[in-house]
């Protein structure tokens, strides 16, 4: 609920290691506590990650690089976040019901989903408007002038790229990238029909029926075909896994939206993009130049990404006067799948895949709304992993989906 207090002070996505602390302390506090099913494969996976800071001052061939504060920091926070989320997860499921209603973390997902729609709103009218934050005026130049940190402190309502052969805004606040805002505006949409249709009554559902339709806005703008592809997934799943009334009503819904977005000015927009799957040379590059440098260290990767020598166009390391074009991409980050996979090794990868594929089996049978829309979570994990980074908030939101399941499975054996 207090998620933009935290991005306009800086923390943002950083916020969930800052409240783990108290978490932690209250968990210790009311011992014994309770762990999900899966819990022993994220530790691992910890554990594993743990392991591969031992890589970090090397390099595989095809990379370049020496051991620094930036490759220091970036591993630091990753292990954070990988810690905080677990405690998160443990928090969340040792609540009682009296104390955190499941439909009332719901709900408060669905006011996220609102502030969301509200970004990405503000990234299309406004895309320059950015501010200093708090956080980012107290730390020092060598910290906060890190890549990954200034995205991760510095607000920003879009981010801008030639996506289309010219400059273009794409909707990112109030998140760290554009892409995290796309995983996130789809998993909180979930979240919102959940809280608002399944358990809402007519002013929920018509008031959630013109957030959809604003919302279509900066899902369109942000040119993010990730996002087109798993709303489409989810528009399947629904369709195949509800039975009766709802699955004529959810079919009803769907044809008037696509009828009402193929008249209008955004499709010519989708149909621009496209036409121009500009990023697909730059991802099969990067994921072959990740594949072949794990397989140096497959079992514990290198504890964190790699610059690649040159690019998808030339072999020029870095940008130029005369290329401004070239750079080195880091490996692992067209994906969470290729960044466990460069970082934690093949063995991490696996670990991850087999938590999250572990919590659609085990709750499959749960057709109650939360239950559908928390395996529809899984499934959206299991696919984004391939296009998106699960860092920062991406990560956080997947795992208060994960402990909503789990709360649930609590329920129904009570």
């Amino acid at each position: 609920m207090g998620y933009p207090v935290w991005w306009a002070l800086g923390f943002g996505g950083l916020s969930v290691i800052v409240l783990a602390v108290p978490m932690a302390v209250v968990l210790w506090r009311r011992r014994p506590v309770k762990v999900p099913p899966g819990f022993g494969l994220w530790l691992l996976l910890l554990a594993g990650y743990l392991l591969s800071a031992l890589m970090l001052g090397e390099s595989p061939p095809g990379t370049y690089g020496e051991l620094g504060p930036g490759r220091l920091v970036g591993y630091g926070m990753r292990l954070a976040l990988y810690a905080s989320v677990l405690i998160m997860v443990l928090y969340l499921g040792n609540l009682t019901e009296r104390e955190l209603p499941q439909l009332r973390l719901v709900r408060m997902l669905g006011a996220l989903f609102v502030t969301t729609v509200a970004g990405g709103l503000l990234g299309v009218l406004a895309p320059g408007f950015t501010f200093t934050s708090p956080v980012e005026l107290l730390l020092p130049d060598w910290l906060g002038g890190n890549a990954f940190v200034q995205n991760l402190i510095h607000p920003t309502a879009a981010q801008t790229q030639k996506v289309l052969g010219y400059a273009m805004p794409r909707p990112e606040a109030p998140f760290e990238w554009a892409n995290a805002w796309g995983s996130n505006v789809s998993v909180l949409l979930v979240w919102a029909v959940v809280g608002w249709w399944a358990h809402g009554g007519a002013r929920q559902r018509a008031f959630l029926a013109v957030l959809a339709a604003l919302a279509a806005v900066p899902v369109v703008y942000s040119l993010n075909r990730g996002l087109w592809i798993g709303l489409g997934l989810a528009a399947v799943y629904l369709v195949v896994r509800v039975g009766g009334r709802a699955r004529i009503v959810l079919c009803a819904v769907a044809a008037g939206a696509a009828v009402a977005f193929a008249l209008s000015p955004l499709a010519g927009l989708v149909a621009q993009r496209l036409d121009r799957p500009h990023s697909n040379d730059i991802r099969a590059f990067t994921v072959t130049a990740t594949l072949a440098a794990a397989a140096h260290s497959p079992v514990i990767g290198y504890g964190n990404t790699r610059n690649a020598m040159g690019n998808h166009r030339t072999i020029t390391t870095g940008r130029t006067s005369w290329c401004g074009s070239c750079g080195h991409p880091p490996l692992g980050s067209d994906g969470q799948l290729w960044l466990l996979i460069i970082t934690q090794g093949f063995t991490g990868a696996a670990l991850y895949v087999a938590f999250f594929a572990g919590a659609i089996r085990r709750h499959w049978a749960d057709r109650s709304p939360v239950g559908l829309g928390g395996v529809l979570v899984m499934g959206l994990v299991l696919f984004y992993m391939f296009v998106y980074d699960g860092l920062v908030t991406p990560l956080t939101l997947y795992f208060v989906s994960f402990a909503l399941l789990w709360r649930n499975a609590q329920r129904s054996a009570a």
